[in-house]
């Protein structure tokens, strides 16, 4: 049944081929045809109709022009009414990395042009029933409406409308502006030539896609998604379809969609007039039973849709502009990487762009089941509201950001990016940190099993934290290798790697991996590595603490790190564009050449060495029971940092790792101020407790989905100078056989109980996190500052 059978016109009419009237509709291709060949008293009545109605719309028009209105007339012969542009006033479409599926709309306007013929006629109806229910019947205008308006124009009475759906995109299309009798009759004619030049349905159509129904809402379809969540397009009696009682809420709203200041009149939103959107609601509910569009009983059984309808506050982003969610912070990024690629505000807001982003829509949807509050699969469920979590995800292959979730809308703190115009943000990193520490110390030729001292004091006789651990805890004392300092995440080790190689050469480690923004601790003011030399910085602002975490910085910052060192030491930028587009003059989406993604890798540290470092962190996931399934390798870091120079409580914790195909890195703390971290159970959170939960599950849920293969990391290469100058730990003791030595015989378990003592499951035992402002070094070391998140 074509839209224009007895669901959608009037019930009377049999169909034809393609519907009644012909293909399209009552007035489709081959309109007189349909309605009656040459010789057909039918239609040889409606022409004599037509012109009749043309010779009084001239009439009237020649009364009007004698009476000083101007000569409207010549409008027959000089205007013409465009269809709706297809490339103007439409809102900018931002889209997951599938091409289709829909993340965020952007612009001035919010509108999704949709075809006449697919609009559902049920929507159809409804709009007819409510605005100009013989819309069917008549041709074009409404003769005693014009009369009436016009003659209470002329004579000072109140102005009028009675304008047909016909007139009414007359005068959207045309830009006809205000109410007067000039306007009326050049709209008339306008109204007729539409309807000799075009279908009823093509009339309906662009009418459909072009009027405003409130809520910044821009044509139906924009209209049906903002109200109701639903697509016009869904036909009746599918699931998502638009009921009858919802379309008629849709159609009531155009008459004012919203107050008027100058009549004081509310409109006809729910949210704002209840009383009189169901009024209006009502009187469309009642054209369309007498027009047959639907019967009384079902109108004796319509219900207002109120369950179905969706809530509105104007004061907040009720326009589809998507920042209103966890992708919102996704949007912020894209404008700002529009803007570096020459597409400024004012210009995308024109409408008309779709912008293809990195996000994958699985790794996405696992990322907000991991890491949300409201998501009852994260661990994040089960702890206060004022926990927050933080999520980002990346390919390390290309930088492309694949999740990311730093809030649960665009609108509010990004716990995972810089806030305040990059003013604000970021984490102490804690033992997180320490993957940076180690591609420094690897660039400087030190090997992964060289010897240091866990134990030794800084040179002003400062004792150093260990995690908490006292010297008896560490069985290794002054002869621990890099290897194993990193596994059981000892601070001494790598804070004299810091003093050895100088701590702007970690500063400029981590820059080259992927940390643009650091935060000092003595101001909690942002320092940019891409624009200021290591060693200007370095140690005036970030001093050998910065070895294990001292300082905050971004997760999304972090998560490109970790990319970095998964990808053998080639570095991509993170990004979130793929693809810029824009509507052609025939509508259709073509590539603006010069934009989108620009992938520019480069090979920051030798990929032998990161070689090196992969094999030593893909031992910490499962030494703190956090390995993925299927046997899939992946690396693996933890990290806390403490609230305050007691150490009694923390604050940030941090699991950081990556397959060769995802990174990953997750922060959880607290909202506003930063305050004392636990689980459920009250012990003190640490990097291997929620934060690896966290990881793990989105890990295993997201190369579960994406359909990645297990992949390895390359073998290890044993790289580095083993007469190396750095190192200041003592050789080991030459192996002895017997119980209490090094070697424990051939019944370890019995000859040595506390040979894994180290391994432990959290931080506090196997040191993947870290311990406090300045390292354990209370007495200089000033606590960060509560200006930001993590600070």
């Amino acid at each position: 049944m074509s839209p224009a059978g007895p669901e959608f016109g009037r019930p009377d009419v049999m169909e034809g081929p393609g519907g009644p009237g012909g293909p399209g509709g009552p007035t489709g291709p081959g309109r007189r045809a349909a309605r009656g060949g040459k010789g057909d008293p039918a239609a040889i009545k409606r022409a004599k109709r037509r012109k009749r109605i043309n010779w009084i719309v001239a009439a009237f028009a020649v009364v009007v022009m004698a009476a000083g209105a101007g000569v409207v007339g010549l409008t027959w012969f000089y205007d013409d009414v465009p269809a709706y542009d297809t490339t103007e006033l439409q809102a900018t479409s931002i889209v997951y990395a599938d091409g289709k599926t829909e993340l965020a709309k952007l612009g001035e306007v919010n509108r999704t042009l949709v075809p006449a013929e697919k609009i559902s006629p049920v929507v159809k109806n409804a709009v007819m029933a409510a605005e100009d229910k013989n819309f069917l019947d008549h041709e074009g205008i409404d003769l005693k409406g014009i009369a009436r308006a016009a003659w209470n124009n002329f004579t000072g009475g109140d102005t009028q409308g009675a304008s047909t759906i016909t007139q009414q995109y007359a005068r959207h299309a045309a830009d006809l502006s205000g109410i007067n009798y000039n306007r009326k009759i050049r709209e008339a004619v306008l109204a007729r030539k539409l309807e000799q030049d075009l279908t009823k349905d093509q009339i309906l159509g662009y009418y459909l896609n072009a009027i405003y129904f409130g809520r910044g809402a821009n044509g139906v379809e924009a209209a049906a998604q903002m109200y109701f969540r639903k697509s016009v397009l869904t036909p009746p009696g599918q699931k998502g379809a638009l009921t009858k009682e919802e379309a008629a809420v849709l159609a009531a709203v155009i008459k004012q969609p919203e107050p008027d200041q100058a009549t004081g009149h509310k409109g006809y939103d729910p949210a704002t007039n209840k009383e009189a959107a169901v009024e209006r609601w009502n009187y469309t509910l009642g054209n369309m039973v007498e027009k047959g569009w639907m019967t009384a009983e079902e109108r004796a059984k319509a219900v207002y849709p109120e369950k179905t309808l969706q809530k509105y506050d104007p004061k907040k982003c009720n326009i589809g502009c998507g920042i209103d969610k966890p992708t919102g912070n996704v949007v912020n990024y894209v404008r700002d990487e529009l803007e570096a690629m020459g597409i400024p505000s004012t210009e995308w807001k024109k409408g008309g762009y779709r912008i293809t982003t990195t996000i994958n829509p699985q790794a996405q949807k696992s990322a907000e089941e991991a890491a949300r509050w409201a998501s009852k699969t994260s661990p994040m469920s089960k702890l206060p509201k004022y926990y927050k979590a933080a999520l980002v995800a990346i390919d390390p292959s290309n930088g492309r950001v694949l999740a990311y979730y730093g809030g649960e809308n665009g609108t509010g703190y990004d716990y995972a990016g810089l806030n305040d115009g990059g003013k604000s943000g970021g984490h102490a990193a804690g033992s997180t940190f320490k993957i940076y520490t180690l591609a420094a110390a690897l660039r400087a030729e030190i090997p992964m099993d060289s010897r240091w001292d866990a134990l030794k004091d800084d040179d002003n006789g400062r004792k150093i934290s260990n995690a908490g651990r006292d010297a008896g805890d560490i069985r290794c004392g002054h002869s621990c290798t890099l290897e194993q300092s990193t596994i059981s995440s000892y601070n001494v080790p790598f804070y004299w790697i810091a003093d050895g190689l100088g701590p702007d050469k970690v500063v400029a480690a981590a820059r080259d991996a992927g940390i643009r923004t650091m935060f000092d601790t003595s101001k909690g003011a942002p320092h940019d590595l891409t624009k200021t030399k290591p060693e200007k910085l370095a140690p005036a602002e970030f001093d050998n603490e910065v070895a294990f975490g001292q300082y905050p910085v971004t997760v999304l910052d972090h998560a490109n790190g970790v990319a970095t060192l998964a990808n053998r030491g080639v570095y991509n930028k993170a990004h979130f564009i793929l693809s810029v587009e824009k509507r052609d003059a025939n509508g259709k989406f073509v590539k603006i050449a010069g934009k989108g993604e620009k992938l520019n890798p480069q090979q920051r540290f030798e990929a032998n060495q990161m070689d090196d470092i992969n094999s030593v962190l893909q031992k910490i996931p499962d030494n703190i029971g956090k390995d993925l399934k299927g046997d899939r390798p992946a690396t693996g870091k933890t990290g806390t940092w403490e609230l305050n120079q007691d150490r009694s409580d923390n604050g940030d914790a941090w699991m950081v790792g990556a397959t060769p195909q995802v990174a990953a890195a997750v922060w959880v703390g607290t909202e506003g101020k930063r305050r004392a971290i636990k689980e459920t159970s009250g012990k003190k959170m640490s990097g291997s407790g929620t934060p690896a939960s966290i990881w793990e599950i989105f890990m295993d849920l997201v190369h579960e989905r994406m359909k990645l293969d297990v992949k390895r990391f390359e073998d290890r290469k044993n790289t580095g100078n083993p007469d190396s100058e750095y190192p200041n730990g003592q050789s080991p003791p030459p192996p002895t056989q017997g119980p209490g030595n090094n070697n424990c015989g051939l019944l370890p378990d019995i000859l040595c109980p506390d040979r894994n003592r180290d391994r432990g499951g959290n931080d506090n035992n196997n040191g993947n996190g870290n311990q406090g402002p300045g390292a354990g070094i209370p007495s200089t070391a000033p606590p960060p500052p509560n200006t930001f998140p993590g600070g």
